[in-house]
């Protein structure tokens, strides 16, 4: 029992430093590092950007000749292929490490169990499952990529406790607290890219980037937009210079307004359309991953959200819960579209958590049977 809590211990290290990786290695995993010997961490690392160096190989760089005989903690399986990186299971190996303890086996068909293999071949000690079910949660959206080549996709909203996004006039800003509009650009800064539909953009305006203290990213902006409505002054386009700007429209988009879209930098995804004549969602998340895109954050409007959820696209939703009440039967709602009309056929949510975001309440849940 011991040896299991000192695993747990030094895991959960492992587990902190991966998370500072976290909007910086997209479509990478986050993977953080420990090297402990005679009971003290002698090495630490964790993977910082796409295409650098694993976070073993800065452990082992830090622990240097120390390593031989030392423990590894490693939040995910180390890799066996050549890739943008040599093999991490190799160079554990040549430094003499003599047990490697794993959070989570790498989903990845061209890594899986081979690196486990490779480290026992050369008797080390592996030790596989510590802190398992936290190992994949944080690779949430590595595990289902590598799976699905599909983006996994979270749908937020912020309401309050009656379910109104705006008052009746359409007054919504603030609905949530700051440090809610904190965590969302923290959100913003996890994924690789944040949707909208063109209601939004022709309402809001917004600039769809992400605003922190810290090092920070702002995410491709993808704008679904059956009919090419977006207006070409857009402060958003300004930004097209600094991140990919996407517009999905249908086959029914203004040939000359996408031209001048285009000569702004702007890319054009011609989708089909679902029964109600809009953009296909399915067939867009479908290019999205193709194009390399592992994550989307909906970030409205209703009538998007209705279609996202209709459609079986989103694995998750976050809801920031104020503590106030609008009323106003024409007060907008964050889920409207033509509805369903039988409670049997509503879209029901799974391994649901709630926790206080200042004066709100974050709401995370699961969409059981997402579609990727």
């Amino acid at each position: 029992m011991e040896k299991e809590n000192t695993d747990e211990k030094y895991m959960k290290e492992a587990l902190k430093l991966a998370l500072l990786g976290k909007g910086f290695v997209n479509p990478n995993p986050l993977v953080g590092a420990v090297i402990v010997k005679n009971g003290k961490i002698i090495g630490k690392g964790y993977h910082r950007f796409f295409g650098g160096p694993h976070a073993e190989v800065y452990a082992l760089r830090e622990a240097g000749d120390n390593a031989k005989g030392a423990d590894l903690y490693v939040t995910l399986e180390p890799c066996s292929h050549y890739g943008k990186t040599p093999p991490c299971a190799k160079a554990i190996v040549e430094a003499g490490i003599k047990r490697v303890v794993i959070g989570s086996v790498d989903p990845n068909p061209l890594v899986s169990g081979r690196g486990v293999k490779i480290l026992r071949d050369k008797n080390i000690e592996v030790v596989t499952g510590v802190m398992e079910r936290e190992a994949v949660k944080i690779n949430e959206i590595f595990m289902n990529y590598i799976k699905s080549k599909l983006p996994f996709v979270i749908l937020k909203a912020g309401v309050t406790l009656d379910g109104k996004i705006a008052t009746v006039s359409g007054e919504s800003k603030w609905i949530t607290g700051e440090k809610s509009r904190l965590k969302v650009h923290q959100m913003r800064n996890r994924v690789m890219a944040i949707m909208v539909g063109v209601g939004t953009m022709i309402l809001d305006d917004p600039l769809l980037t992400t605003r922190l203290e810290e090092k920070c990213k702002s995410p491709k902006a993808v704008i679904v937009d059956s009919k090419l409505r977006v207006p070409v002054e857009s402060q958003i386009f300004k930004t097209s210079h600094e991140r990919e700007i996407i517009i999905a429209c249908t086959e029914k988009f203004d040939k000359d307004k996408a031209e001048s879209l285009k000569s702004m930098g702007v890319n054009i995804v011609v989708c089909p359309e679902n029964k109600e004549g809009r953009v296909d969602l399915k067939y867009l998340t479908k290019e999205l991953g193709e194009m390399g895109i592992d994550s989307v954050l909906i970030e409205g409007g209703a009538e998007l959200n209705f279609s996202a959820l209709k459609s079986g696209i989103v694995n998750k939703v976050i809801y920031f819960i104020a503590p106030k009440i609008l009323g106003g039967k024409n007060a907008k709602t964050s889920v409207e579209g033509y509805g369903i009309e039988n409670l049997s056929d509503s879209i029901k949510l799974r391994d649901i958590c709630a926790e206080n975001v200042g004066e709100d309440i974050m709401i995370q849940a699961y969409v059981m049977n997402a579609e990727n």
